[in-house]
């Protein structure tokens, strides 16, 4: 383990998700590098859907404020709550876990979505991330959830 990396990954990190819960677009995405490597893990076909126009890929700082927008005027922000259990550190990466609560704005069902949430950091940006959720909870509060249900 490099614990030179893991001393400058953690405040990044951290900074990320501050900035996350405070909903700023501009500002979180101020800490990804100009090119990153983003990934979901929705089945791809369940990407660009409308009523979940965040799933999809990204690659810029741009789509990254593009990314928390879309997710912030799909989400009812009262409702808006994140719980991170355990940030696990080794070099330049960093592994979050927890459990995001939203309310979808177009139907009002509230979901819970456990998550794990694997970044890079390099040269104080970050370079990587890649979040796994559950994905039919999403699909669910945002439509009848028939079109994952068969995953």
């Amino acid at each position: 383990m490099n614990d030179v990396a893991t001393s400058a990954t953690r405040p990044v990190v951290e900074e990320l998700l501050r900035r996350i819960g405070a909903g700023d677009p501009e500002a979180t995405a101020a800490l990804y590098a100009e090119v990153s490597d983003w990934k979901l893990n929705w089945p791809e076909r369940e990407h660009n859907r409308p009523a979940t126009p965040w799933i999809r890929p990204r690659a810029t700082r741009a789509d990254a404020a593009e990314h928390y927008a879309e997710i912030a005027r799909h989400h009812v922000p009262e409702h808006v709550a994140t719980v991170v259990e355990r940030i696990l550190i080794d070099g330049p990466d960093a592994v979050v876990l927890g459990e995001i609560r939203q309310t979808a704005r177009n139907t009002g069902r509230a979901y819970r979505s456990r998550f794990a949430l694997h970044l890079t950091v390099e040269n104080g940006l970050v370079t990587r991330h890649h979040v796994y959720e559950d994905s039919l909870a999403v699909a669910q509060a945002f439509g009848d959830g028939t079109e994952l249900a068969d995953h």
